[in-house]
C-alpha cells in the first residue's frame, strides 16, 4: 500500500481513542521568536541545531488543544512525567530540501504521517490526524525555509515526536502528552560521502523480536543500540548489523534497512531486503521507495526475505555478493565493504570483503531519489512543494 493510501486509510479508520480537538491547521497561531539567531554559514553536524521555530501540540482533558508555532526553548516537564519513567516517546524523520529551481520540496510526507500514526497506536499515545499534522509541518517549514542549507546533499532535516506527559507512575495509558516538530538544517549524514563503511554482526546482539515493537519508531528501541554501537566502534566499524534467531537472519544495518544483492545460487541478479512480515524492521520510506523503484525498472529479480549470515558468508567466498547497503532517512544510501562477522562466542571475527562495483546500483538509487526530492527528476506523487 502507497503512503499515501495509507494515510487515507488510517483517516477514514474512526476508532480513535482521542478527540481530535482543536488539532487542525486551521486553528494555527503562530508566535514569532522576539530575537531571530543568525542562520550558520557552515553546515552544523547533523542534529545539533535547530531552527527559530518549532510547532507543539498539547494533549489535554481528553482533546488536542491549539496547535502552536513558536520560539525554540526549553520543554517543561512534572517530574512525575510518564515519559521520564517508562518512555511512551515516538518519533518521525523526514525532510525538505531546497530544489535545483529553489522550490521548497518534501519528500513523501504522507507516508511518515502514517507510520508515526502507528507507532502512537503502539505505544498508547493519543491519536491525531496524519493529515492535519501534514500541514501543519508544512506551514512550519515554510516559516523556517530560510534555514533550508543550499547544495548537494544538504536538507532542513524535520523531527516529529510525541511523549506522554502526564505527572503519573502508574503503568497505564498516557491521559497527556505534547506533540513537538523540531528542523535543524544538515548536510550529508556520512561525511565521508561515498566512503564504504564496515558494519559489525554479532548474535549475542538483537534490535527486536516477533511480536514486540521493532516495527514502531519508538524511543525506547534506540537507546539500547548505543552500547552496542560502541563495540562496533571497538572494531573499527560503524554500524552494528542486527541478527535474529537460529538461523541468524539479517534484519537491519544500525538504524537504516538494508538491501543485499547478488547473484544468486541459479545464477540471477536478485535485490533481497527483508520482509515486513514478523515486526522485526521498521517500514522505512526510503526502503519503500528503493522498491517501488526497482520494481518499475524490472531488470532483476527483488524478493522481500531474511537473507541469513550463511547464506552470506557463502556467497562471498564464492564471489557472489556484489554489494550490501543500508537505507534511510537520513543518509538515503549506505554502502558496506566489510562485515566483521562474530559467528560464535568468544571467537575471533570473520571479515567479510564485499567488493566496491564499477557501476553501483546504490548510486543509482541515490541518484533517482534525490533527483526526485531535488526536482531534477519529475515524481509529483512522491512530493509535496511548499509554497
Amino acid at each position: 500500500m502507497s503512503g499515501r493510501r495509507a494515510l487515507q486509510s488510517i483517516v477514514q479508520t474512526r476508532h480513535f481513542a482521542a478527540d481530535f480537538g482543536r488539532f487542525h491547521v486551521k486553528n494555527l497561531k503562530f508566535v514569532r521568536t522576539p530575537a531571530p539567531r543568525p542562520i550558520p554559514e557552515e553546515i552544523p553536524a547533523f542534529g545539533t541545531v535547530a531552527t527559530d521555530h518549532m510547532l507543539e501540540v498539547d494533549f489535554k482533558g481528553s482533546a488536542w488543544q491549539t496547535p502552536v508555532i513558536r520560539p525554540v526553548e526549553d520543554v517543561r516537564l512534572h517530574p512525575l512525567a510518564k515519559v521520564l519513567h517508562y518512555c511512551p516517546t515516538i518519533f518521525e524523520g523526514l525532510k525538505a530540501f531546497r530544489g535545483v529551481d529553489n522550490e521548497i520540496r518534501m519528500f513523501r510526507t504522507e507516508a511518515n504521517m502514517a507510520r508515526m500514526v502507528t507507532s502512537a497506536r503502539r505505544a498508547a499515545l493519543p491519536d491525531f490526524c496524519p493529515l492535519q499534522l501534514e500541514h501543519m509541518i508544512e506551514d512550519l517549514v515554510r516559516k523556517e525555509q530560510e534555514w533550508i542549507p543550499r547544495g548537494k546533499g544538504t536538507s532542513l532535516y524535520i523531527r516529529p515526536f510525541l511523549m506522554g506527559t502526564d505527572p503519573s507512575l502508574g503503568v497505564t495509558r498516557s491521559t497527556e502528552a505534547k506533540l513537538l516538530v523540531v528542523c535543524c538544517p544538515v548536510g550529508p549524514y556520512y561525511a565521508s560521502g561515498w566512503e564504504p563503511i564496515k558494519v559489525y554482526a554479532n548474535p549475542a546482539n538483537i534490535r527486536a523480536a516477533p511480536g514486540g515493537v521493532g516495527a514502531f519508531k519508538m524511543g525506547c528501541n534506540y537507546a539500547p543500540t548505543i552500547a552496542t554501537g560502541d563495540e562496533a566502534a571497538a572494531h573499527d566499524c560503524a554500524q552494528s548489523l542486527w541478527l535474529w534467531g537460529e538461523k541468524q537472519w539479517i534484519t537491519e544495518a544500525g538504524t537504516s534497512n538494508l538491501f543485499l544483492f547478488w547473484k544468486n545460487t541459479n545464477d540471477e541478479l536478485e535485490l533481497i531486503t527483508p520482509p515486513l512480515s514478523g515486526g522485526l524492521i521498521l517500514p522505512g520510506v526510503t526502503r519503500d521507495s528503493i522498491l517501488a523503484l526497482v520494481k518499475e525498472w524490472g531488470e532483476f529479480k527483488v524478493t522481500e526475505r531474511y537473507p541469513t549470515m550463511s547464506e552470506v558468508k557463502e556467497a562471498a567466498a564464492e564471489g557472489r555478493i556484489l554489494e550490501f547497503f543500508g537505507a534511510g532517512t537520513a543518509a538515503v544510501v549506505a554502502p558496506c565493504s566489510q562485515i566483521v562477522y562474530v559467528e560464535k562466542p568468544n571467537q575471533e571475527p570473520v571479515k567479510i570483503d564485499i567488493p566496491e562495483q564499477a557501476n553501483p546500483l546504490y548510486r543509482r538509487l541515490h541518484e533517482t531519489i534525490t533527483g526526485i526530492q531535488y526536482g531534477k527528476i519529475d515524481r509529483p506523487e512522491w512530493i509535496r512543494v511548499v509554497n
